[in-house]
């Protein structure tokens, strides 16, 4: 039987709400359990009606994005868990082709690439993600970057038990706080290199309306973070050179092979102070 996937989708008044859940229930993979949390919206809330029978609705009071999706997956059954922004799209085979890739690697979790679209949904910018060679320098991106997008996200439900649920100090930033942590912890975040999700940029989104609120807690979950994330960056790299590349260790100089000694060369010897030579008062 195929793994079970919640998808959860938290909206706050998005008036692209319905194409978001349109996306996750037109998916290729049939054995998905969908979640919508009403974050206190007073706007859109009709656009769900065409779907009510087909997802399970969470209304509750506003508190923002972490708390709708902690209560969503705090809620969910699935195996594999992933998350929706309400103004974002899934690709109809998403779902199915990282669940796949997750099951060949035995995953704990995984992101993707992304389209960039516009209000309009067409595409703006194509596979956009953010691609490193070795783990370290992807560890290291952490410290200017988030190099995973949200939306592009599935991991396995049981990965809350080891690491917690999302922070619900941060506004803003709690994916960001989240992914270093559960790479902190130990777990590899796989990366698969194809573009799944539709990420939309348009003027009423949040990281548009709150920036400098944004960089704000950015700077502040980096600072917090810093050392750990550059001891941990080091050790990754040790281990890169010293075990996994041995093409990247560092080289030895060849020992020099003594010098034979040229025809008639004059050889020193000892001579007993006494004879012939003089001690040094």
């Amino acid at each position: 039987m195929l793994p079970k996937v919640t998808v959860v989708i938290p909206f706050y008044n998005c008036p692209y709400v319905d194409q978001a859940v349109s996306s996750v229930l037109n998916q290729t993979y049939t054995n998905i359990e969908l979640i919508v949390v009403d974050d206190g919206s007073t706007l859109h809330k009709e656009k769900l009606e065409p779907y009510m029978d087909r997802l399970i609705y969470i209304g509750k009071e506003n508190g923002g994005a972490a708390s709708a999706l902690n209560m969503g997956f705090a809620l969910a059954t699935g195996d594999y868990v992933a998350w929706l922004s309400s103004d974002d799209l899934f690709y109809p085979d998403k779902i199915g082709r990282q669940v796949q890739f997750m099951l060949e690697r035995s995953s704990i979790f995984s992101h993707t690439a992304f389209d960039q679209i516009d209000e309009a949904g067409a595409v703006t910018q194509a596979n956009v993600a953010s691609r490193y060679r070795y783990p370290h320098e992807f560890t290291r991106a952490f410290l200017s970057i988030c190099p995973v997008n949200g939306c592009t996200v599935m991991m396995r439900r049981d990965l809350f038990g080891a690491v917690g649920y999302f922070d619900e100090t941060l506004r803003y930033t709690q994916d960001y706080e989240f992914w270093i942590r559960v790479l902190l912890t130990g777990f590899p975040l796989d990366f698969l290199d194809a573009p799944l999700t539709l990420y939309r940029l348009h003027g009423g989104m949040g990281t548009m309306l709150y920036q400098p609120a944004i960089w704000e807690e950015v700077l502040s979950v980096r600072s917090r973070y810093r050392p750990y994330l550059l001891r941990y960056s080091r050790s990754q790299r040790r281990l890169l050179s010293g075990r996994r590349h041995p093409a990247l260790r560092p080289r030895k100089r060849p020992a020099a092979r003594p010098r034979k000694r040229p025809a008639n060369t004059l050889k020193s010897r000892k001579v007993k102070a006494g004879k012939g030579v003089k001690k040094r008062r």
